[in-house]
């Protein structure tokens, strides 16, 4: 299993996907606009999307997958997809109850979520109404989770990185088909129907897939086996360590109803662009590492995995410390090329961009702990990073009520960023003190020449926005073409100053490419 490939799968995958949620984004920010429809939405989609972050691709991926590559690799693929089998089961059970309480309590569960919506007539009322609609979709997707899961630990990354890009389409479609013409509650409506309808197709893909691969993830009578009870004691704790980043923006979301008509969505479209990095990059190099260190901790090979994971940070800060700098250095003109029409306005993508600089500011550290957490759910450790997450969580809830009041919305984005730089340094510091992970030195040779390629390509791009002022603020067609040159044009600077540096060789990213699994 070559790190290398498998980050490429997924992230081309996840690269695809973003780039139809750019879509779905323009075509939200269009039609819904950053008032109340498009808040109510957001907090609508963002609440089971929580919940699918702890309970499926946070707390149970990172439980399940360790035991499932032990029972692939230590015993049988029979043993395996009957641990798989009964997991599915138990998941299920627990979410149909769970989302059932949920819809019935979501009335009073939305003035905790979002207490500032009291303040505009039928606010609160909307984003009850789309809640509803839309927190089934967490049923399916955790299953997919799970589905995914089994996957990856086979070494099959591709199927269950494009399911994103069928919500995305799903999402697309819904909108520009049935929201299209009307209102914006209309099509808020439109867009949150198609949240629960991308949750069934995504499962249905899955689905196929794992039946192709020989291993149909199964309903079976639930069984509370030693590997069942393992893997429940294992979610818990886990959920606070691999979901830091999603709990963060949930917290910001509550207190920025508090703010003003329109923080939700401002927040909401910054943390889309960041996105696009986040997860082609960070999620690619987890999903990837989560099962290729399991699998050579069993084996016993603890230089490979310490091996992993320096390869790991060495690809994730290659591509996401020069993203940071280009997003802080470009928010306006980014905003602005890609949600600036319709209902969303100049007054709209300023504050936007705000927040856009508040969060590439994290970005590094963001996807630092995607790298680093696979170090201690690979050894079967949750309770390490939930100590960690905690401390960090408290902070960042500490810095959102006093940078709030000082930089409205942005001081959310900002205290977020802050909390993640120090749960991935921690994160750090204890693995090393364990002996569990040591930085070797090509990692800090090569992070010298991409901080110094980064740092060039910032300040190039600073002078070169500034000369395309005229060009990134006029006809729709200019600005698209200036901030494409301006992309373009920074990335072959860093490309090329990345390579003089010795941050990077091309015969290194040759030999990751065709090298196979001894």
């Amino acid at each position: 299993m070559n790190l290398i490939r498998a980050v490429s799968a997924i992230g081309s995958m996840t690269l695809l996907s973003r780039v139809f949620g750019f879509l779905r984004d323009i075509l939200v920010a269009n039609y819904l606009g950053a008032g109340a429809v498009a808040d109510a939405f957001v907090v609508a989609f963002r609440f089971p999307n929580l919940f699918r972050r702890l309970f499926a691709e946070g707390a149970f991926a990172a439980a399940f997958v360790p035991l499932f590559a032990r029972s692939l690799e230590g015993e049988s693929r029979d043993a395996a997809r009957a641990f798989a089998d009964q997991a599915f089961s138990a998941l299920t059970l627990i979410l149909v109850v769970f989302v059932a309480a949920v819809e019935i309590a979501m009335p009073w569960l939305m003035p905790y979520l979002a207490p500032g919506f009291d303040e505009v007539p039928g606010k609160m009322e909307l984003a009850t109404e789309y809640s509803r609609i839309a927190f089934p979709y967490l049923l399916f997707i955790s299953l997919v989770a799970l589905q995914s899961g089994v996957l990856n630990a086979l070494g099959k990354f591709a199927a269950a990185a494009a399911a994103p890009v069928l919500l995305n389409i799903t999402l697309i479609v819904a909108i520009a088909g049935f929201g299209a013409g009307g209102a914006p509650e209309e099509a808020g409506t439109a867009l949150t129907w198609g949240v629960f309808a991308a949750g069934a197709v995504q499962f249905a893909w899955l689905t196929w897939h794992c039946r192709r691969e020989g291993f149909p993830v199964r309903f079976v009578k639930p069984v509370l086996s030693d590997k069942v009870r393992t893997l429940g004691k294992r979610i818990l704790p886990v959920v606070f360590g691999a979901s830091l980043y999603q709990i963060n923006l949930l917290i910001g979301t509550i207190l920025a109803t508090t703010i003003s008509d329109g923080a939700v969505s401002y927040l909401y479209y910054a943390d889309r662009v960041t996105q696009l990095p986040l997860g082609v990059v960070g999620i690619a190099v987890g999903t990837a590492l989560l099962p290729m260190i399991s699998r050579q901790l069993e084996a016993g090979d603890d230089a490979a995995a310490n091996n992993s994971q320096n390869r790991g940070a060495e690809f994730a800060l290659l591509l996401t410390l020069p993203a940071a700098l280009a997003l802080a250095v470009l928010a306006d003109p980014i905003v602005s090329v890609l949600f600036e029409r319709g209902a969303f306005d100049a007054e709209a993508s300023r504050a936007t961009a705000l927040a856009l600089v508040a969060y590439s500011a994290g970005l590094p550290a963001y996807v630092g702990i995607r790298v680093f957490t696979p170090g201690f759910f690979a050894r079967e450790d949750t309770a390490t990073p939930v100590r960690i997450a905690a401390l960090a969580m408290a902070v960042n809830i500490g810095l959102n009520l006093w940078l709030m009041q000082i930089m409205g919305h942005m001081g959310i984005a900002l205290a977020s960023s802050i909390s993640a730089w120090l749960n991935v340094v921690l994160l750090i510091i204890v693995l090393s003190l364990r002996g569990h992970y040591a930085a070797d030195a090509r990692l800090l040779r090569r992070l010298t020449g991409i901080a110094a390629a980064s740092i060039i390509m910032a300040i190039a791009l600073l002078f070169a926005g500034a000369w395309a002022t005229p060009w990134l603020y006029g006809p729709p067609l200019e600005r698209i073409a200036a901030l494409a040159a301006l992309v373009i044009g920074g990335l072959i600077i860093y490309v090329i100053v990345a390579r003089l540096c010795g941050a990077f060789t091309f015969a290194d990213v040759r030999s990751a490419m065709t090298r196979r699994r001894a």
